[in-house]
């Protein structure tokens, strides 16, 4: 039996459901990363004792799993586009806005498919914006191959924000500590390619990085669409 499915115990003596239970988890998570959040602390802040929450959930991961789901309804445009590019595009930016504002969502990200409602909705908007226009093998590739681009570029601009908060610097200002170091390794002759992109390459932000590298990849799912057979 799923987290989903399990039915919910009274709420006496303090008043308790799931949905408060997740969105107290959320606020943690928000305020302090994944690693803020347990059965405890959540209790904690909802002023119940912690194995109340256990009546609601069974482990940790199913408070995971509900957390996910729950800021995936954060990713679904409020209309469905017609075109599938465009929906795509949608729905892979927002899923960089939802893991901007939700930053341990990128941590989740990648693993087993969220089985929760808003999870299953996510997934049936982007199979079905292929819907005449490939089997759904081709499909199911195209969406692995989307999906993979946006968890990888997600994770890496996190990452970076992370580490500007944990260093204290900026990119800017870690380039600049760094720049004799590179100077020197680079002026060896060695570096040729690496040198190019340090000296001639654009600087672009994390927004323009990833609509550029989203829009490469619909270029090759584009490639390989085929008409479905009527």
């Amino acid at each position: 039996m799923t987290v989903w499915d399990r039915p919910e115990p009274p709420t006496r003596p303090v008043p308790l459901d799931r949905e408060r239970i997740v969105a107290a988890a959320v606020a943690l998570a928000d305020e302090g990363g994944l690693e803020a959040v347990s059965l405890r602390k959540v209790a904690a802040r909802l002023n119940a004792g912690p194995m109340r929450l256990y009546g609601y959930l069974a482990t940790k991961e199913e408070l995971f799993d509900l957390m996910v789901d729950e800021v995936q309804a954060e990713i679904l445009p409020e209309e469905r586009p017609g075109d599938w590019r465009e929906a795509l595009r949608l729905l892979a930016h927002g899923t960089r806005r939802t893991a901007l504002r939700h930053e341990w969502l990128a941590d989740l990200l990648g693993g087993r498919p969220s089985l929760g409602p808003n999870g299953l909705a996510v997934a049936e908007a982007t199979l079905a914006a292929f819907d005449g226009l490939a089997g759904i093998d081709t499909a199911m590739r195209a969406v692995e191959t989307v999906g993979a681009y946006c968890t990888g570029a997600i994770r890496r601009e996190i990452a970076n924000l992370r580490a500007e908060r944990v260093t204290g610097l900026s990119k800017q200002d870690w380039q600049r500590a760094r720049g004799p170091y590179m100077t020197s390794m680079l002026a060896t002759g060695r570096f040729p390619a690496l040198s190019k992109a340090v000296y001639d390459g654009a600087d672009v932000d994390a927004e323009s990085s990833f609509t550029t590298g989203l829009d490469w990849v619909l270029d090759a799912v584009a490639a390989k669409l085929t008409r479905a057979p009527a």
